[in-house]
């Protein structure tokens, strides 16, 4: 049974859409050759920099939370090997648009490099294309991008300690965003932006994510 196969088996992907992009982009290509062979392990694996190209069993559940759709504008925080990303331009399509921070310069190029594999590189539109719906960025995930927000989705893919407030103030109202809240191990919090100042809240404990860098 393939590793997708078996997340589909025990429900953890459910929606068409994103079961779609799982078997579209290959694990592979998002990670340094030497672990290769293991794209079909369902557990966390270096990347360099002291990060990691995460596990299947927790980008399934934290997409199908997040449940990004077709259109939607998506800031992704801690975009490391741009597997994530990749997924998520696949979902919203070529109307819609993903926004990947990377902080670690290196971690960037591998990233933005990988998703080319798959998404065409900004500005280089043909006809009957309507080109790139992925942007690459190195800065602190922690600040956001508001020049880009509102957002509809936000995914935060590092660990830390509280959501930061400009993250908040960028989610659209009725928006929502999706992040591992906590130190030695974290919860991942579903937050739903009712309004401006108002929030619905829901955690799912037992996680473990490296840290989220901020300048």
């Amino acid at each position: 049974m393939s590793l997708i196969t078996k997340l589909i088996s025990e429900k953890t992907l459910k929606t068409p859409a994103i079961i779609s992009a799982f078997k579209r982009i290959k694990r592979s290509d998002f990670m340094l050759p030497q672990n290769k062979d293991e794209a079909e392990s369902n557990h966390p694996l270096p990347i360099g920099s002291g990060q990691t190209i995460s596990q299947p069993y927790t980008v399934a559940f934290m997409l199908e939370l997040l449940g990004p759709k077709k259109k939607d504008k998506v800031l992704d925080v801690g975009s490391g090997s741009g597997w994530t990303t990749a997924l998520l331009a696949e979902i919203v399509g070529a109307d819609g648009h993903v926004f990947a921070i990377e902080r670690i310069p290196e971690l960037k190029k591998f990233g933005e490099a990988n998703v080319k594999k798959y998404v065409p590189a900004p500005n280089r539109t043909t006809e009957g294309s309507s080109g790139s719906c992925v942007q690459f960025l190195c800065s602190d995930g922690t600040k956001g991008l508001p020049e880009f927000s509102p957002f509809d989705k936000i995914l935060i893919s590092a660990a830390t300690p509280k959501i930061p407030k400009d993250l908040l103030d960028q989610l659209k109202t009725g928006g929502r965003l999706t992040a591992p809240i906590g130190k030695s191990s974290q919860d991942i919090v579903v937050l739903d932006k009712i309004s401006k100042k108002e929030y619905k809240e829901k955690r799912y404990p037992g996680f473990i994510f490296v840290p989220l860098i901020s300048d």
